[in-house]
């Protein structure tokens, strides 16, 4: 890798980790940058998770006070994205690339409309609302997005928001914490499996890893000050982005 190659996924490492603390699809960023280098697509893939690490643990300390209250929930849903990303991260290993891509883009708008109704829903489900941590739907819903974000990981942010919003009587930057943390355990969980199992560029994953903590501590700080109707809009922007890109 050139010294520009390595300037360009450094930088791209800080601009994933910026976009992961305040919603998430930072691999949009980084993936296509580690294919450019010349990183074969499962070792870019791999490279790329194991980066991702230290920005999503700066991403949620910069969130400490959003997950204040909320440890008996994620303690609970965590169980679901670390068995959702060590089945996702096996598929990586065993299954075709297409075998998600397909129901990728499919996922990533259905998570943009629970994104915008998400209000309405709201004070449509206060009344009907019989758990506080979501219930086993919700449960089950974490999983899947685990599974998804051990397998490739791109937007799994926006399916995180979308299913935590929906199923938790919670403000946005409440959910937004949440997200952080949940995706953080997925990115770990994977992360370790594919460094025991799976070949990984450790000079492209190092690069990725300086710049997402970077990008992460500075995304968290804009992230928190962002007011609810914005930070809507910013993922759904950041979620269409995703489809088009996995589409083309």
């Amino acid at each position: 890798m050139t010294p520009w190659e390595a300037a360009a996924v450094f930088a791209a490492g800080i601009g994933a980790g910026g976009i992961n603390a305040v919603v998430g699809s930072g691999s949009l960023i980084t993936f296509p940058t580690l294919l450019a280098v010349g990183l074969p697509p499962v070792v870019a893939n791999v490279s790329n998770n194991v980066g991702l690490v230290p920005g999503g643990v700066t991403g949620v300390l910069g969130y400490l006070p959003e997950l204040k209250g909320q440890r008996a929930r994620l303690m609970r849903l965590g169980v679901a994205s670390v068995i959702g990303s060590l089945i996702g991260g096996v598929l990586l290993l065993q299954l075709p690339e297409k075998a998600f891509q397909i129901i990728v883009p499919v996922l990533i708008g259905a998570a943009c409309v629970l994104v915008v109704v998400q209000p309405k829903l709201n004070g449509w489900l206060a009344g009907r609302r019989t758990h506080p941590h979501g219930g086993p739907w919700l449960w089950l819903g974490v999983l899947g997005a685990g599974m998804y974000g051990g397998y490739f990981g791109a937007a799994q942010g926006v399916v995180l928001i979308g299913l935590l919003g929906v199923f938790l009587d919670e403000e946005l930057q409440r959910v937004n914490a949440a997200k952080n943390l949940l995706s953080l355990l997925v990115n770990l969980t994977a992360a370790i499996l594919f460094t025991l199992v799976a070949h990984v560029d450790w000079t492209a994953a190092l690069l990725v890893a300086l710049g997402t903590a970077v990008g992460g501590f500075l995304g968290a700080r804009v992230g928190r000050k962002l007011p609810a109707p914005v930070l809507r809009g910013v993922i759904v922007c950041i979620g269409i982005v995703a489809i088009v890109k996995l589409l083309a």
